[in-house]
């Protein structure tokens, strides 16, 4: 089999976008801001700016509607969201091919989360009732099933502290946390007006270390994130995730269909704990 450079991919296909951004903001400290004069809106959408121009700049606009976007977030109290991702992988010869995959997610909070994400190869369900979270793969008909804390937030930080498993738009319950603090971002633009499948949204462009990500945000009472295009530039043949959600802010659903049923054939297995070195080069399960 052919090696490959993953980005910002898990093994079990969960991530969804935003999680690269997470993972820098916390591994990287805001450096100092650069006093550079910002453009203005009408330079930027009129195309009078040259993109080096731009490098280094904080529009403290766009870093508000950012926040903006984290605190109505916070807000929805139920909500059904799909989100069609496309992932380049960069195979060892450089060429990239693209890898495609749909998550569609059904959260209602605090305390009840189902998911669902497949591609062309594998199909994986993620059940959360509250007091339980079972991850099941329907090909194979394997499940695991652990106890959960009583939080979307809570079981989010436990699944990825204690056996590395990150929940499928995760982030999308972290924005306008301490956890999506936007002081590791050096520069931010407002790009000015664009449409996402019909839907008239803001676009910016965002920089901290490592990546360049973009980020359409529905205009008016409701900003929801539309898409989101992260590009790794610590890579020289800089791939890109990108995600686009249609979202449902008054979904149908029952209670049940957070709860997970055990089919006849299914098979239970445990789900692996993160090794902890103890000691000196002792490790515990």
């Amino acid at each position: 089999m052919t090696s490959s450079r993953w980005v910002a991919v898990t093994a079990i296909g969960v991530l969804a976008a935003v999680a690269v951004i997470f993972t820098f903001m916390r591994a990287h400290p805001n450096p100092a801001s650069r006093a550079v004069p910002a453009a203005t809106h009408s330079e930027i959408a009129h195309g009078e700016v040259s993109g080096d121009s731009t490098v280094g700049q904080l529009d403290r606009n766009a870093l508000d509607d950012l926040e903006r976007m984290g605190a109505y977030l916070r807000t929805l109290k139920a909500f059904q969201l799909r989100a069609d991702v496309v992932t380049e992988d960069v195979r060892t010869d450089g060429q990239k091919v693209q890898i495609i995959r749909a998550v569609d997610l059904v959260a209602k909070r605090p305390n009840r989360l189902f998911a669902e994400v497949k591609n062309d190869r594998q199909r994986r369900l993620f059940f959360y009732d509250g007091s339980h979270f079972t991850l099941f793969a329907p090909r194979p008909r394997f499940y695991a099933t652990v106890e959960a804390p009583p939080t979307i937030e809570k079981l989010a930080d436990v699944l990825e502290d204690k056996y590395d498993l990150e929940l499928p738009l995760v982030d999308l319950f972290r924005w306008g946390t301490p956890e999506g603090d936007v002081g590791a971002i050096t520069s931010a633009v407002d790009l000015g007006p664009s449409a996402i499948n019909g839907i008239t949204c803001e676009q910016y462009g965002f920089r901290q270390e490592g990546i360049d990500w973009q980020l359409w945000i529905q205009r008016g009472e409701q900003p929801l994130p539309c898409r989101i295009v992260i590009t790794t530039l610590t890579d020289d043949a800089r791939p890109q995730h990108t995600a686009t959600y249609s979202w449902n802010l008054a979904p149908s659903y029952d209670d049940s269909l957070f709860a997970f049923r055990v089919p006849t054939d299914a098979k239970p297995i445990p789900l692996a704990e993160v090794q902890v070195p103890v000691a000196s080069t002792q490790a515990v399960r």
